[in-house]
């Protein structure tokens, strides 16, 4: 049992939200709504979280946006959508609790926040559309360009994101011909909004939550370290924070929220946890499982799902906060014509265009010589490609610095070069340029996903958006890094339908709530796509913060007594 009362609290509160992403926003917006004092802790100097550093869609079947333009869809729907992808690895009342009120805290938060947003037409809503329930369109969502000024002085406090074009919205950048030709952009409308600070994708979407917070004069407070939670054995009290060196205590009398994202930083969590070796990360510095660590302290059991290694590269000079690495994702760039990725056997070994291929292929275990045979790998492309696509913030045309790769006027070369074998990598190349010229590629069906159709490659291309064969010299080969999941990570705390931590005897733990990525991903178990996190953190902040506040939501037992589940 643990006791570790302070002798005098520095602040008490009713609900305590640690992190100030959209779960930790949520919560709080929530909790103050349904009568409750609410205060949001941040570690770092800017708030917005991982919720910021996002595309900013959300997927939520069954949405009444998708119902007023004619969409017919359910989030029962949905449910047998996401269930039949789980592979088994969720929990149907997980995976239920989120789909039926998913839409409900879409509505909420429009109505109590003026959250505003609206389907995105051009995006197939499904990874997977030969499975039952899949949609065509409806249930990926993006917000309307926010006035950041609004926000006052939290302006440059609330986070922009190195990773997405933030000043423009999923309709313009297909319109303008997809991310694959950002040269031949009319960067007219991205110009107006930076003048003005308005924000879309992720940036928006966390800055609709920052207001929601101050409009209500809830307490920010940035620089505030959590070291322990306040425990007496029987609930959570509250918690021990560190603020300028010096402790902090704070008293929660209705809860604590953890929504701190996952734990990728921390090498040691990532390799044990998440089963990645020396992953490199996209996100900022301070998302290093401090929800493991605090809800450790209590008793919370961890879960885990199956997990996938993710790609990235980082372009020599470009840095984040605290000096530390840029890393790219690579997803947007190995699906484009005359790119292809292979590993040192110099083979493809899965569809480039599709990332849930790839990276679950990398993570595959040969028994018979104990290695991973698809990784190292390489991002390997032509001059081609180099003319008409960018490869992460560098430009068609612009010159690869020398740091970043390897180039050779032939492919044997090349592959000499970068150790790959030479055979193998000149009949892949040979073998690829037969389905460029078919347009069909047998081998991993790369460009039959609309959405990595649409997402990672060249619609003016016919009759296949991801294939160009790779021909003309000089040619490159950037090595790629295993790279963490962007704040989405195999394990995490479990939670009941009310987000309430669960303790190893399988009992909720008074007073702690967990949120957002530090949840373990029971409600969507081996799927993964665009917008189910942020639609996660949206609904746990909502469930969390009505519970807290002693206002539960029992949309759940009656959907599961209509279902007869």
């Amino acid at each position: 049992m643990m006791l570790n009362l302070p002798e005098k609290w520095d602040l008490e509160t009713d609900v305590v939200s640690i992190g100030s992403g959209g779960g930790g926003l949520c919560a709080a917006i929530t909790a103050y709504d349904h009568g409750a004092r609410a205060v949001v802790l941040e570690r770092s100097d800017r708030v917005g979280g991982v919720t910021a550093y996002s595309m900013g869609e959300v997927w939520i079947p069954g949405n009444h946006l998708a119902a007023a333009l004619g969409i017919k869809d359910s989030a029962e729907s949905g449910y047998r959508y996401v269930k039949q992808l789980s592979m088994g690895y969720g929990h149907d009342a997980s995976i239920l609790n989120q789909a039926v009120h998913a839409p409900v805290a879409l509505k909420y938060f429009e109505e109590k926040i003026g959250l505003k947003m609206r389907a995105i037409r051009q995006l197939p809503d499904y990874y997977y559309p030969h499975v039952d329930d899949s949609l065509p369109e409806g249930r990926c969502l993006e917000v309307l360009p926010f006035p950041a000024a609004t926000l006052g002085e939290w302006q440059h406090k609330t986070r922009v994101s190195p990773h997405v074009p933030y000043s423009m919205t999923h309709d313009e950048i297909f319109d303008n011909g997809g991310l694959a030709n950002m040269l031949h952009w009319d960067y007219s409308a991205m110009a107006a909004r930076l003048e003005k600070d308005e924000r879309c994708a992720g940036p928006g979407l966390a800055a609709y939550f920052v207001k929601g917070v101050l409009d209500r004069n809830i307490p920010l407070l940035t620089g505030i370290n959590v070291e322990a939670l306040v425990f007496d054995g029987t609930r959570v009290l509250g918690l021990r924070a560190t603020k300028d060196g010096k402790d902090f205590f704070i008293k929660a009398n209705r809860g604590v929220v953890i929504a701190v994202s996952s734990y990728e930083r921390n090498a040691d969590f990532a390799k044990t946890l998440g089963h990645q070796l020396n992953p490199v990360s996209m996100v900022m510095p301070s998302i290093d499982g401090a929800h493991l660590r605090l809800a450790g302290q209590v008793g919370a059991r961890i879960a885990r799902v199956p997990d996938v290694s993710m790609l990235g590269f980082h372009v020599p000079g470009e840095e984040q906060e605290e000096g530390v690495p840029l890393w790219r994702g690579a997803l947007p760039f190995l699906g484009l014509p005359h790119t292809i990725l292979v590993n040192r056997a110099g083979k493809r070994f899965s569809n480039e265009a599709f990332y849930r291929s790839v990276y679950y292929a990398l993570d595959i275990i040969d028994g018979a010589t104990q290695t991973h045979p698809n990784f190292p790998c390489w991002a390997v492309f032509d001059s081609q490609a180099r003319e008409k696509y960018p490869f992460g913030s560098l430009m068609p045309g612009q010159a690869m610095p020398e740091a970043l790769g390897t180039t050779a006027d032939s492919i044997e070369a090349l592959a000499d070069r970068i150790g790959v074998d030479v055979q193998g990598l000149v009949a892949t190349i040979t073998t690829f340029n037969r389905y460029c010229e078919s347009g069909n590629d047998v081998e991993f069906k790369r460009g039959t996903f609309p959405w990595g159709a649409l997402m990672c490659g060249d619609p003016s291309r016919k009759p296949n958006a991801n294939l160009g064969p790779v021909l003309k010299p000089p040619f490159y080969a950037v090595p790629l890094h295993r790279m963490a999941g962007g704040g989405i990570c195999a394990a995490g705390v479990m939670a009941d339908h009310h987000c309430r931590a669960i303790g190893w005897d399988g009992k909720p733990i008074e007073g702690l709530y967990v949120a957002g990525n530090s949840m373990a991903r029971l409600d969507n178990g081996a799927l993964m796509q665009s917008g189910i996190t942020n639609a996660r953190g949206m609904t746990h902040g909502y469930l969390a913060g009505r519970h807290a506040a002693g206002c539960p939501s029992d949309l759940l037992e009656k959907e599961m007594r209509r279902l007869e589940l």
